[in-house]
């Protein structure tokens, strides 16, 4: 048992080692879009980053400090509302994007990839696929940049508001607020474009990691099996009571629900319990509870 604890732990450090490797993949994908294509052509986006960059525009200061403080800001006012998990994630992603922001936007004012102005609506495509994909990988490994995310967090914890409803608001009121500083609708349209890119992206690079997946699992070991996945995925568990009807032998079935990214943390768990185990996979359409998505 103490070796299979061992075993168990062994392939969590390694998962947390793939997450933060996928985050930190993310997030230069993403201060590169923002920093190579957004800033020369001085468009504004949504979130933090916008308020930073048009903060920038008009005033020259940093967009790197400027993401760290407003984000600091944004944590301290609504600390009580958010969970603890949330605010230790959130507090990692934006520092890792604050550090790579401020490196990335000295590399290409050094050495720029584009000319401001030539072909505004190509640059626009590619800064948003970059950021939107960096967007998606964060998300899809349980990271944070922050941002709008704890807005939309904390109004969604205390009102109906749909966060998608919440976030179109924020952003939205963002980029039209940079107007005041150029007198461009054109701009304004194409703030608008990025940030719908950049958000069809983030959907598509989550799309297969968002669903759900049910596994049926037959074997000897249940027990162990179930308080495994229990205490180190912190899923549910429910034990199914069946019978072989050829052997007419009794057997248990565990049945579990998770997101299709853990689907191979799940394998890693059933093959170092029991190699031989029977197991069956399928993918659900929608799960709705404690856990999963809310019903509204």
């Amino acid at each position: 048992m103490a070796n299979l604890l061992t075993l168990i732990n062994k392939r969590t450090r390694a998962q947390y080692i793939q997450d933060y490797f996928f985050i930190l993949l993310g997030i230069l994908l993403y201060s590169i879009g923002f920093t190579a294509f957004v800033l020369p052509e001085h468009l504004v986006n949504g979130g933090v980053t916008g308020i930073s960059s048009l903060l920038y525009y008009a005033f020259g200061w940093s967009p790197a400090v400027l993401i760290w403080i407003i984000n600091g800001v944004l944590l301290l006012v609504s600390f009580k509302g958010l969970s603890r998990q949330f605010a230790i994630r959130t507090v990692v992603g934006v520092t890792m994007l604050s550090v790579m922001v401020g490196i990335m936007q000295q590399v290409f004012e050094a050495f720029p990839l584009i000319t401001p102005g030539e072909d505004r609506f190509m640059h626009v495509l590619i800064g948003a696929l970059m950021a939107g994909s960096g967007l998606g990988l964060v998300f899809a490994h349980n990271g944070s940049t922050g941002g709008t995310d704890i807005i939309v967090a904390l109004v969604n914890r205390y009102s109906r508001m749909s966060m998608g409803r919440v976030m179109q608001f924020v952003d939205i009121s963002i980029i039209c607020s940079s107007y005041i500083l150029f007198h461009s609708a054109e701009l304004i349209v194409y703030g608008v474009v990025f940030t719908v890119a950049s958000s069809i992206m983030v959907d598509y690079v989550l799309n297969g990691n968002r669903q759900t997946v049910q596994f049926l699992i037959i074997s000897k070991r249940y027990e162990t099996m179930a308080n495994a996945i229990n205490e180190k995925m912190e899923r549910g568990v429910t034990i199914l009571h069946g019978q072989g009807w050829y052997s007419k032998s009794d057997v248990e079935v565990v049945m579990v629900l998770c997101r299709k990214y853990e689907s191979q943390y799940l394998f890693n768990l059933i093959k170092a319990i029991d190699p031989d185990a029977m197991v069956s996979q399928t993918f659900c359409h929608g799960v709705f509870g404690e856990g999963f998505d809310k019903i509204k």
